[in-house]
């Protein structure tokens, strides 16, 4: 909703009310991992003048219906499950004295960055912030956006939906399933609903590898026999009330139905695990620049975006395998926001964009803001390759200079690889124009 809509809400907000707006140093919008983790760095830091708006009704985001354990292995070297890891920062955010207002929806930010917010509580509310975290996370991907044929029965739902369903209201979405798609829900989604008593046909997947982790991929469906079919797509959806069945057929590298290979698959429900999209409408409001690739924010290193004082990190910025990145990205946020509140400049700084070369897809962070001086921390560059790559070499080059060739045995788009610039690395990267990321067969620059 922009800025237009909402001065026709009986003249309400940021139509020239300013002696409504309420100044503010930080607002933090989601409390999910991501918000609650930047919240909890930039407390830390000593910003005191902070805001959590979360839309939910209890913190925590995704991660309340995530029941599973495997979450905490790299932060907290111990596995939990969703709702115990979100504990934790909640329990802080609270000993930190952090407000997190729940059950309040964020309709619009500015360039200037006003936050126009609405909940039962408060009423509407504009907030003259000076710095923003943008921690919205991301959403699933729907059936629209697949252009799946057939009829519309009952009996088609993402698996995040399903998750909810059957984790936190108790409802079973079905007895035959089959999963469209093999993310990292979907997967484990097919062992909750095997757990649960329902049988799963198969998973189906469009490309020739798996967009899930390897790990769940072999806990999810090697350990319990439901098979895996890649190259293959659901092409028709029969059922009038409810789901009866679908049709699979291989595709080619064109990833079309190849004929003579369709195949009838009975079942009353079928799962959608086809991606994540970024929740950014509040960032194209705020006037942020979007990456076509990750469709998150273009941000340096300081996880600022192309708007001063807007910052953006978790999923909304791109997503990610798992939640301790995560946090861990998010921290750094936080930190950089504080900073930015203290007074930081770093328009002295050498910027140097970041590319994606042959292979390499979806860099973050897109720019590295190196400051003058020594340097005694690294940045670490994310990114997906395009396909999976086996033995081959990421090169990261800046001009003729190789700042690292080495070989990786395996590159896949389902795992978010990361490589570590370290503050030599970075010295050497002043006066360079560019960075760029490649995956080759040998090694570049010998």
């Amino acid at each position: 909703m922009g800025r237009g809509a909402l001065c026709s809400l009986g003249n309400w907000g940021m139509c020239g009310m300013s002696e409504q707006l309420k100044p503010i140093d930080l607002i933090i919008i989601g409390a999910g991992p991501a918000g609650l983790a930047a919240a909890i760095a930039a407390k830390r830091a000593g910003v005191m003048d902070l805001l959590v708006l979360e839309r939910e009704e209890e913190p925590g985001g995704i991660l309340n219906q995530c029941i599973h354990n495997g979450f905490g292995l790299h932060r907290f070297k111990e596995e939990l499950t969703g709702p115990e890891y979100a504990h934790r920062d909640i329990r802080e955010a609270r000993e930190l004295a952090i407000p997190v207002r729940t059950g309040t929806m964020v309709l619009d930010i500015t360039p200037e960055k006003i936050v126009t917010a609405v909940s039962r509580e408060h009423g509407l509310e504009t907030f003259r912030a000076r710095a923003v975290i943008l921690a919205m996370g991301c959403r699933e991907r729907p059936r629209g956006a697949l252009a799946i044929p057939g009829t519309r029965p009952a009996g088609i739902f993402s698996a995040g939906t399903a998750q909810k369903l059957v984790n936190m209201m108790g409802y079973m979405p079905g007895r035959e399933v089959v999963i469209l798609g093999s993310g990292d829900i979907g997967l484990i989604m097919a062992r909750r609903m095997t757990l649960q008593g329902a049988r799963v046909r198969a998973c189906v997947e469009l490309m020739p590898y798996s967009s899930g982790l390897n790990r769940n991929i072999v806990q999810c469906l090697e350990d319990y026999d439901i098979p895996l079919l890649l190259s293959h797509t659901v092409v028709d959806v029969q059922g009038r009330g409810r789901v009866s069945g679908v049709t699979i057929a291989r595709v080619g590298d064109d990833r079309r139905p190849i004929p003579g290979t369709y195949q009838q698959i009975p079942c009353d429900t079928l799962l959608l695990s086809v991606g994540l999209i970024p929740e950014n409408e509040l960032s194209l409001t705020a006037g942020v620049e979007l990456s076509p690739i990750t469709q998150g924010a273009v941000v340096n290193n300081r996880f600022q975006t192309s708007v001063p004082g807007v910052f953006a990190c978790g999923n909304v910025l791109h997503v990610h395998d798992l939640v301790d990145f995560v946090s861990q990205e998010s921290m750094l946020a936080g930190q950089a926001a504080a900073g930015y509140l203290f007074g930081y400049d770093d328009k002295a700084a050498a910027g140097v964009a970041v590319v994606d070369g042959q292979g390499v897809r979806g860099t973050v962070p897109q720019r590295l803001m190196i400051p003058q001086g020594e340097l005694t921390e690294g940045i670490d560059l994310m990114f997906r390759p395009d396909r999976v790559y086996n033995h081959h070499y990421l090169t990261l080059q800046a001009g003729d200079q190789v700042l690292i060739s080495r070989r990786r045995r395996i590159l896949t788009p389902g795992e978010m690889a990361v490589e570590r610039l370290t503050p030599e690395m970075l010295m050497a990267l002043r006066g360079q124009a560019e960075l760029r990321l490649t995956i080759t067969p040998d090694k570049q620059g010998a």
